[in-house]
């Protein structure tokens, strides 16, 4: 039978753009055209396409044992654990594959946790997975259509609002599940003073603090962990995205007391923290902590932020910069995805974060002259998407 469509579902609305080489800072497609990526597979590859130190650690790996399950003991899942409680706050991980994956595993285990309250507090504009109970998690009417009725058990606050914090005083839930920057929300740093009260309150209240790191984790932000900026220690963390450098893997790790509500039996994956994406996340850390990282992603954050101000002044389409170390939202006037279109043209690969951000989430491993190179494609883009907005000729 003669295929009239792709046989893949349409689920993506996928740009003209077939990848075919990838390495560093740059991806390569099939034609040979070479393009600046400051999308990093969705703050995915943090380490840059391919680095060798993963290629290699894997490429050991597959030489051993790709799978064998959790029924058994598997070395490189232990090490990864032990690195992760060893830089963190946190005391025990579970492995799954995905940021959806661990949050889910977060949701029930604040569930297993408490018996008698089983009310996750979360937010709006926030963005926790596709899964039911992450979908339900999430706070995007959008993205609820069609889908209800969802998982019961969530209710939803306002970020950065203090009315919220009044509310949580009079009706304590299990826990408050939050980003520290809503990125699929429009790159939304949480408030520093929002923030400390929100989880003074919740030490009050014996509310559980669950951080979904899945994007700022892994020094996206500047710090390994998007939590140490604020000077709390969470009871609950998520990771995926940059924790295997595009190797499909997610941890949720959680301090011993929380951690015992799980006992063999309450939950499980088959492929979690199996041979190959554990070897990939011990040489990702080990990586991140041996170059430095975290001081060029900061160097380079500074670099893009002061440009980008610049580039405020000159042009009247850029509404506002925010965000967090490489988790840069560009509020534009129009649709954002006008211009991430225009920047493939320019060889310059972009995200949206909702109808009017754009999202820069390059590789930390950027260079000065990547900034640069940014720079240069990204002000053409702003004068072939709307040229009437520019402020001054040049």
């Amino acid at each position: 039978m003669e295929k009239t469509k792709s046989s893949l579902m349409n689920t993506y609305n996928r740009f003209p753009v077939k990848v075919d080489q990838a390495k560093g800072s740059y991806i390569r497609d099939a034609d040979g055209k070479e393009y600046l990526d400051f999308t990093a597979g969705i703050a995915t590859c943090n380490l840059g396409h391919v680095p060798d130190a993963v290629e290699n650690a894997v490429s050991r790996q597959l030489q051993n044992v790709w799978h064998c399950s959790n029924l058994y003991q598997i070395g490189p899942q232990q090490e990864l654990a032990d690195l992760l409680t060893d830089y963190s706050c946190m005391n025990q991980v579970f492995f799954c594959n995905s940021g959806a994956e661990a949050n889910e595993a977060a949701i029930k285990l604040v569930r297993a946790y408490n018996s008698n309250n089983k009310t996750i507090a979360a937010f709006h504009q926030s963005f926790h997975g596709r899964t039911m109970a992450t979908l339900s998690a999430t706070g995007q009417e959008k993205l609820h259509t069609g889908f209800k009725p969802l998982v019961e058990g969530f209710t939803f606050l306002t970020y950065n609002h203090f009315d919220s914090l009044y509310w949580l005083k009079e009706n304590p839930p299990a826990a408050v599940m939050l980003e520290l920057v809503q990125g699929e929300g429009g790159v939304i740093p949480a408030e520093e003073n929002w923030i400390n009260e929100l989880v003074q309150i919740c030490k009050d209240e014996g509310i559980l603090v669950v951080i979904d790191e899945v994007q700022t984790g892994m020094g996206r932000t500047g710090t390994l962990f998007a939590y140490e900026q604020y000077g709390f220690e969470p009871d609950i963390i998520t990771l995926a995205k940059g924790l295997g450098s595009g190797f499909p893997v997610g941890a949720m790790l959680a301090k011993e007391e929380v951690a015992d509500a799980f006992q063999p039996g309450s939950h499980a994956s088959t492929f979690g923290g199996n041979p190959l994406a554990s070897a990939a996340g011990v040489s990702t850390i080990s990586e991140i902590v041996r170059l430095n990282i975290l001081d060029n992603c900061m160097e380079m954050s500074e670099k893009l932020f002061t440009g980008l101000k610049q580039l405020q002044d000159e042009y009247s389409q850029i509404k506002s910069i925010r965000g967090k170390g490489l988790l840069i939202g560009i509020v534009v006037e129009g649709a954002a995805v006008d211009l991430v279109t225009a920047a493939i043209g320019k060889n310059l690969l972009l995200t949206a974060a909702g109808q009017n951000v754009v999202r820069l989430v390059p590789p930390l491993i950027i260079t000065e002259n990547d900034v640069l190179l940014f720079f240069e494609r990204f002000r053409m883009v702003l004068k072939l998407v709307n040229p009437a907005m520019t402020k001054y000729c040049d």
